[in-house]
């Protein structure tokens, strides 16, 4: 199959904490994705103020990179034709209550901030997020 894509997907501190980890790889593989890589891990803030260095200039970046390194959290490698795209979809705005009906943030987001899911923007940061949880 050609234009395959990998993707990097985090389910958050506030989905793991609520063992939600096998609810939303399900969803994944139920749209098709492959689970090509994964890790239970969690990260200090220093490595998620790394992580998300393209926000430090916004103003939730301090309380993203607190929250991201608040609790475990579960990193994996997704792949499908048109991973990126197909993805930032399924998981939903950012915003929960703005989500459309049937996406991830929708069903187990609690905040705009506690959304239960990342995903990677563009195929440039895919690669990016994948090399920083699974550099080979």
């Amino acid at each position: 199959m050609s234009n395959l894509e990998q993707t990097l997907s985090i389910i958050k501190p506030d989905a793991v904490e609520r063992n939600l980890e096998n609810d939303i790889k399900a969803i994944f593989k139920k749209n098709g994705f492959s689970i090509i890589k994964e890790k239970k891990i969690q990260i200090e803030k220093s490595e998620a103020e790394k992580f998300y260095k393209t926000h430090e200039t916004k103003p939730f970046y301090d309380d993203l990179c607190t929250y991201l390194s608040s609790g475990p959290i579960l990193a994996m490698v997704l792949e499908k034709k048109n991973a990126i795209s197909a993805n930032r979809e399924l998981m939903g705005s950012t915003n929960p209550d703005d989500a459309e009906e049937g996406t991830i943030r929708k069903k187990y987001g609690i905040s705009i901030d506690k959304n239960s899911v990342h995903g990677s923007d563009s195929m440039e940061n895919a690669k990016i997020e994948i090399n920083f949880f699974f550099k080979d």
